[in-house]
């Protein structure tokens, strides 16, 4: 098979991923004298920070993804192919992808990241995750069959372990989810199923360490704790997991959760191509000096969440996996390329941290610049507007706000479809016992 890119006299970039990075990197180079080649798995770009309204009903997956050559429509040195990268042949600077080999001049390696189990017992193949659009609609598709299922059963049990949703880790995602599935039972789910004691209904966070959103300010992570127990979120802190086999979470103290629902938001892995020295990774990350390229290469280089980075010294362990670094990262590199190719002198990476934000539901969230932190009516305010400013396509952004100023206003959310149903594996098997549903309360 051949990958039908036109042969030319210009530097090739070839750019492995359509996420933040990848997308500011080939947004910065328009009109120059280069080729770019974006290669993704998938056909859209997904704006991932509002996966979790997808997934709890919220937003329609067609509102945080936007179609990649839509996006580059016009830019006339960009080209785009639907495919995946099998390994990269650096002696020979050659990419081979599912559609065939392509050589390249600059390779960027900027395939994000994906769920990390780390190894646990049962995680891999029976909890829920959620960093694609297609998980998000498994999550939508699984919520909701649970409350069917729930409807049939007479084993109150069974029933409780139905309507019960464990979230595993913490993190703004982790926090966001808890605080959307609460206002889910709080506002809509009881009119859905007036036949169903919604009051069984628990949602429950588990987070290792000692406190929630752990980089953020202290007087956040006190005032998104108070927030999320506000709501009916159980918080358990301090408990880490230690199996799931598909009826019951256990902990290593003890504690245990009956549950048909394990969420896991608990860590990510880089999504790593085989091909180069094993030293140029460490932990599912590329080794990246100052100017993001990949240890021992001069024409490849890693951006986003699978590039690490520790020539700062506020980041020792690397920065974090978020999208403004991403960001910043692809549209530094544009310009170090092109340094590159003119021969000029480069310029190294240094991040500026504009902050972090996370919210909790309607009128809820945290936001903290620098040592500036607030919250309630106003820090939720801010989140939505810089999720709009972020979001691509002026559609989305009309679509997304439309849908939160109805849901606003109506306490609803309208997208309670069951399109694709989910089958679960653990699911096919014999009703829960009663001696497997004991749930140790924290």
């Amino acid at each position: 098979m051949k990958t039908g890119i036109p042969e030319t006299d210009k530097p090739r970039i070839v750019i492995v991923g359509c996420g933040f990075g990848g997308l500011q990197l080939a947004k910065a180079l328009p009109n120059k004298d280069v080729q770019i080649v974006m290669i993704d798995k998938h056909n859209y770009h997904t704006f991932q920070p509002l996966l979790y309204q997808v997934s709890t009903a919220g937003l329609e997956a067609d509102s945080i993804a936007y179609p990649i050559r839509k996006i580059f429509k016009g830019q006339k040195n960009f080209i785009f192919r639907w495919c995946e990268v099998k390994k990269i042949n650096s002696d020979k600077n050659e990419i081979e992808t599912s559609v065939g080999n392509l050589n390249y001049d600059y390779l960027v390696i900027a395939t994000g990241t994906t769920t990390n189990f780390f190894g646990i017992e049962g995680l891999a193949e029976k909890a829920m995750p959620m960093k694609t659009v297609t998980e998000a609609l498994n999550l939508r598709s699984l919520v909701l069959q649970n409350f069917e299922k729930a409807l049939l059963t007479s084993d109150i049990r069974e029933q409780e372990a139905l309507m019960t949703f464990a979230i595993v880790g913490g993190g703004p995602t982790g926090v966001e989810l808890a605080g959307a599935l609460c206002e889910l039972k709080n506002h809509v789910l009881p009119a859905d199923y007036p036949e169903l004691d919604l009051r069984k209904m628990r949602v429950i966070l588990v987070e290792s360490g000692k406190e929630v959103l752990q980089n953020m300010l202290p007087e956040n992570q006190v005032k998104s704790l108070s927030y999320l127990k506000e709501l009916g979120t159980e918080v358990w802190l301090d408990v880490r997991v230690t199996k799931y086999d598909g009826r019951v979470v256990y902990t290593a103290g003890g504690k245990e959760i009956s549950t048909y629902n394990l969420i896991w938001t608990a860590g990510v892995k880089g999504q790593v191509i085989s091909g180069l020295p094993e030293e140029s990774a460490i932990r599912g990350r590329y080794v990246c000096n100052e100017i993001n390229q990949v240890h021992s290469f001069e024409n490849i280089f890693a951006i986003g969440d699978v590039a690490l980075q520790q020539h700062e010294e506020k980041y020792p362990k690397g920065h974090p996996q978020v999208a403004p670094v991403a960001m910043q990262q692809g549209q530094l590199l544009a310009k170090n390329i092109l340094r590159l190719i003119q021969q000029k002198p480069l310029m190294p990476f240094s991040y500026f941290d504009k902050g972090s934000m996370a919210t909790i539901g309607r009128n809820k969230a945290v936001v903290q610049v620098n040592n500036m932190k607030f919250g309630g009516f106003l820090g939720w305010l801010v989140w939505m507007g810089l999720h709009l400013l972020m979001l691509v396509g002026f559609r989305n952004k009309i679509v997304v706000l439309i849908n939160w100023i109805w849901n606003y206003i109506n306490y609803d959310r309208n997208i309670r479809l069951i399109i694709r149903p989910y089958e679960q594996k653990q699911n096919n098997s014999a009703p829960i016992k009663a001696k497997e549903l004991s749930i140790t309360q924290s």
